[in-house]
């Protein structure tokens, strides 16, 4: 059905042959369904592609969002034959099967199922990524309870040792081996991809232990086991990720692969830390499934993506993405290295860590502990033949240096740094020790970032705000009778929390004449920000602000995360 989709699709000039091609070899690199590789790349939406097959084959089109699947009629079909031909079993009328399909055409799918099931087909059409979350949702394990994992569960067996310093590694090995224990471990990490958790920290106190995700980058403790335990969950997490269970003293730093079924993979970075009452382990979730590499949806606007785009397809220069820990720094850097990878350009990066692996990019791990660090392996990018170098983070005036003779060279040059504002970065390179005609010379262009969260769609409400709060958060007076403010109430989709997800706030900022004949004289930050906001450029609570129009965010949320401008 693929190619029949795809030459339909031309045909009726839903999308180009050009197109086509390129989703072809995306389908091909990436071992995806047309459908998914059209819609990721932005050419035609998932719910475009449903209309036109139920038109294309006059079946009826559903929405399965709106269908809670009985798990009766989900019994007469195996989650394997529905991941296998892409369909879901919706409901039963007589001898007749209704099954929602992407591909309607699929006789194949249509007989194995009437074989089994003994009922009549009556197929109905509806997008891949529905049907995907569908099976996900009705096939589900249950969830696993942190009570039935502890019922009848001897702590006393558990107790590794009665003082730090009584800890023996046969103990260690043993307690990491019971059953509860690997139970309790598994249900940390299954229950926190669950629930689209960014990191679990575990942290031992003097008199409790808890476990807390992090979710649409605020914290939440999750639950809060017996603190005996606290070795043996240190230790079974530790040999997940291959460290040394014998050494408590020292940090270390490791990874779990987990293997979830349908080919998707889940790795955990880990790092364990020791503090005052045990072991601290903090574990990082990164799944490439949920890796957003297309620049038109992560949150730009349309001219802030223009100058994006022109800066990365510059043949030299910098680009430098600016935002604290955690702020999607790493996806705005993978996403322009995703749209410049073709077969007639070498591009190298050096990360630390290497996050996610991208085909037909040269990823190097830093080892900081051999001399491996950014600098050395700069020196040695360009020694390779590269037309583009992505620099994990900008950290010393050593790595500074390098990268800006890179992009002085003839070389593009990512990177990130760690400043509050695109103005600020330029301070904080001369700070590092780059001479500012150095600075004018290579930088293109500098974005600053945050994440701020989504109200959650299915409880947001519009609630009513005084005036003075839309002036002070930084809304003009002639703006007031436009705005529309509205925040989630909390519902079983958020948790209760009223948001769901997150989007990118942005500042871009191109490194312009005027800008530079700034720095050449010396202007301050503020004197920067100034001319930059002058000059139409959005800053961050700007950027904030056009969302909170747009019915998107809340406005405690853009208070949390952008300061305001004093200009």
């Amino acid at each position: 059905m693929t190619n029949r989709l795809g030459e339909l699709l031309v045909r009726e000039k839903r999308i180009s042959l050009d197109q086509l091609r390129t989703a072809q070899s995306t389908q091909r690199s990436d071992n995806v369904s047309l459908g998914y590789a059209l819609a990721r790349m932005g050419a035609i939406s998932d719910q475009e592609i449903t209309d036109f097959l139920s038109q294309q084959y006059r079946v009826q089109s559903i929405n399965l969002s709106e269908y809670e699947i009985d798990p009766e009629i989900a019994k007469l079909v195996s989650q394997e034959v529905c991941d296998r031909h892409k369909i879901v079993p919706v409901s039963r009328a007589g001898s007749s099967l209704i099954v929602a399909m992407a591909d309607p055409s699929n006789l194949h799918a249509i007989d194995d199922i009437k074989f089994l099931t003994g009922y009549n087909v009556e197929p109905v059409v509806a997008s891949e990524a529905a049907i995907q979350a569908a099976i996900e949702q009705t096939y589900a394990a249950p969830e696993i309870s942190y009570d039935d994992i502890m019922e009848g569960f001897d702590e006393e067996d558990i107790e590794v040792a009665g003082g730090e310093a009584d800890v023996s590694l046969l103990d260690l090995e043993r307690a990491t081996e019971d059953a509860p224990v690997i139970r309790l471990c598994n249900a940390i990490l299954l229950n926190a991809i669950k629930k689209g958790a960014s990191d679990i920290h575990v942290e031992p106190y003097e008199k409790s232990l808890r476990v807390r995700y992090r979710v649409d980058g605020v914290l939440h403790e999750e639950m809060k086991p017996p603190l005996k335990l606290k070795n043996a969950i240190a230790s079974r997490l530790k040999i997940m990720a291959s460290l040394d269970i014998a050494e408590r003293r020292l940090p270390q730093d490791g990874r779990i692969k987990l293997k979830l079924g349908k080919g998707r993979e889940m790795d955990f970075r880990v790092s364990a830390l020791p503090t005052l009452f045990g072991e601290k382990i903090v574990l990082r979730l990164l799944d490439k499934s949920n890796l957003q590499l297309d620049m038109t949806k992560l949150g730009f606007d349309p001219e802030p993506l223009s100058h994006f785009k022109d800066a990365i397809h510059q043949p030299y220069g910098m680009v430098l993405v600016t935002g604290p820990t955690g702020s999607g720094k790493t996806t705005s850097l993978y996403s322009a290295l995703s749209e410049l990878n073709q077969v007639d350009t070498n591009i190298s990066t050096a990360e630390d860590p290497v996050e996610f692996n991208l085909a037909g990019i040269n990823q190097v791990q830093m080892h900081e502990d051999i001399g491996l660090n950014f600098a050395a392996s700069l020196r040695s990018f360009l020694r390779q033949d590269p037309d583009i170098i992505m620099v994990g983070e900008i950290r010393d005036f050593e790595t500074a240096e390098i990268a800006v003779k890179a992009a002085l060279t003839g070389h593009l040059v990512l990177s990130t740094l760690h400043t509050n504002d695109a103005p600020s970065t330029v301070t904080r390179l001369l700070n590092m020790g780059v001479e500012p005609f150095l600075v004018t010379a290579s930088v293109n262009l500098v974005v600053a970032q945050r994440l701020a969260r989504k109200i959650c769609a299915d409880c947001r409400v519009e609630v009513p705000v005084e005036q003075k709060a839309l002036l002070d958060i930084g809304f003009k007076a002639d703006d007031l009778a436009d705005i529309h403010v509205f925040e989630g109430v909390g519902c079983r989709t958020c948790g209760d929390t009223g948001y769901k997800g997150r989007i990118a706030l942005y500042e871009v900022m191109p490194f312009n004449e005027n800008l530079k004949e700034m720095v050449l004289q010396g202007s301050s930050t503020a004197d920067l920000k100034s001319a930059m906001i002058r000059e139409g450029v959005n800053s961050l609570r700007m950027a904030g602000l056009g969302k909170i129009r747009e019915g998107m965010v809340s406005m405690a949320e853009v208070v949390r995360v952008t300061a305001a401008d004093h200009v």
